[in-house]
């Protein structure tokens, strides 16, 4: 069993500030993606950034054998074109492994200006056929994060055409209601333009219904039990659902999550590199898609999928549900990939805390009382050992996870004093003092919790 590829396929994570970048390395990601600037999508999550921190961490990265990309992903205006210059002359100086371009005239800028870093084409130039791939790689282009719309058959066909071009495709994270980026619903509603990295994310409002009265002459709230639209031309019907106090969600994706199709993909030989979605979520979320995505790529290359497992891990995060998006299905052949009942994203665990670099100390998320247990989480491959302290306890317990039954190495604090001191009977998430581990873990672990309904 494997890939077609000579070499593994690597494993591309968000990096929205310097901390999420280290935490995707720890938990198996090859490579990372984030910006500093306006220039880069998302807008948000370049503010996180200063470029001496990512400076750091492409010094980081390097130095554990991974790979640092940098966003200059969104579309300029004429006036600022000088600065879009000197961005990337100040970009290159870091010397990152490549720049991910979404525009033509950047392309050709970049090759311009810093003809030594790779460029990596965008998704937001959605790129679906042989032709556009062609023509980005005859401008120089090393690799295309292809269209989320893209399919395995056609990702083969460029493949075949471009054996050379290495082609990434999103793997798991957010969806766009839009071909990727291609929406004016939030500049038109917000003046926030999702392809220059402000999208207000209008898509997961929740939109309640008004009809007009005709005695009154104004819009009055709507409260049928249900309300339809149709369009009159091909008979299509779809039913609006509205929750109470809540709205509705018209627009609503679920999010990818391509975890169960891996052996397909990497079956296929097309693909080069997977790529996740997130650098405004959370640590956690960089934690555990990197590890669950590094898991199921080396099972894949032993032979031994685990699929429950993956699917387990993932579903511990926040989400607005699962689609498997358009990779393996066309989108007119199935009606699962939105989620019309909610926008709020909700996950199967809550976490406790984060261990911070050092090890011995971490930071509360969540309340934690004095006898109670905590399951670990460690960095891929890392491990533990069972131990005793005054202040609590390391021990293993075997627990049903994902409908099997799996060993888990757990926290339980006997007693909870804090870095300046203080003993605590609990600690909570508005503490923002770190409290004693009662033995050190490995930088970057979690404990969690499962969440009870």
């Amino acid at each position: 069993m494997g890939s077609s590829m000579d070499k593994k396929v690597q494993i591309l994570s968000p990096a929205g500030n310097l901390a999420k970048l280290k935490i995707a390395l720890a938990y198996g990601a090859d490579a990372v993606y984030g910006g500093v600037s306006h220039f880069s999508l998302r807008t948000r999550a370049g503010k996180e950034f200063s470029y001496e921190d990512f400076a750091e961490g492409v010094r980081y990265a390097h130095a554990l054998g991974k790979k640092v990309f940098v966003t200059i992903n969104g579309f300029p205006f004429n006036n600022q074109l000088k600065l879009l210059e000197s961005h990337i002359l100040k970009m290159a100086d870091l010397a990152p492994d490549a720049f991910i371009v979404a525009a033509p005239g950047v392309v050709r800028l970049a090759k311009k200006l810093a003809p030594q870093i790779p460029i990596h084409l965008s998704t937001q130039a959605n790129v679906l056929n042989v032709l556009d791939a062609e023509v980005f790689y005859e401008m120089g282009v090393k690799r295309i994060v292809a269209a989320r719309e893209l399919s395995l058959k056609d990702a083969r066909e460029i493949k075949k055409h471009l054996p050379d071009l290495e082609l990434e495709i999103f793997v798991h994270g957010s969806m766009c209601f839009a071909f990727s980026g291609r929406c004016l619903i939030s500049a038109l509603q917000s003046g926030r333009v999702p392809n220059r990295g402000s999208c207000a994310n209008d898509c997961r409002f929740d939109y309640e219904y008004f009809v007009r009265d005709e005695a009154s002459d104004s819009l009055v709230k709507f409260n049928g039990k249900e309300l339809f639209v149709k369009n009159p031309d091909n008979g299509v019907m779809m039913r609006l659902e509205e929750q109470e106090g809540l709205g509705t969600h018209i627009f609503n994706s679920k999010d990818l999550n391509l975890s169960a199709h891996i052996k397909e993909i990497l079956d296929s030989g097309a693909v080069d590199a997977l790529k996740i979605e997130g650098r405004t979520k959370s640590h956690y979320y960089a934690a555990i898609t990197a590890r669950a995505y590094r898991a199921t790529v080396d099972d894949y290359y032993r032979g031994e999928l685990d699929s429950s497992f993956y699917a387990f891990e993932l579903n511990t995060l926040k989400n607005r549900g699962f689609t498997d998006g358009y990779i393996i299905s066309r989108p007119y052949e199935k009606n699962t990939t939105q989620n019309h009942l909610t926008a709020i994203s909700e996950g199967s665990y809550q976490v406790n805390a984060e261990v911070l670099e050092g090890g011995e100390f971490a930071l509360c998320k969540h309340t934690i009382r004095v006898g109670e247990s905590k399951e670990i989480v460690l960095p891929f491959g890392a491990h533990v050992e069972c131990g005793q302290s005054e202040l609590g306890e390391i021990y293993e317990e075997e627990i049903e996870q994902g409908g099997q039954k799996r060993l888990v190495k757990k926290m339980r604090f006997d007693k909870i004093l804090t870095q300046d001191g203080k003993e605590l009977e609990s600690i909570h998430s508005g503490n923002v003092n770190a409290f004693k581990l009662p033995l050190p873990l490995p930088p970057f672990s979690f404990l969690r919790q499962e969440i009870v309904e």
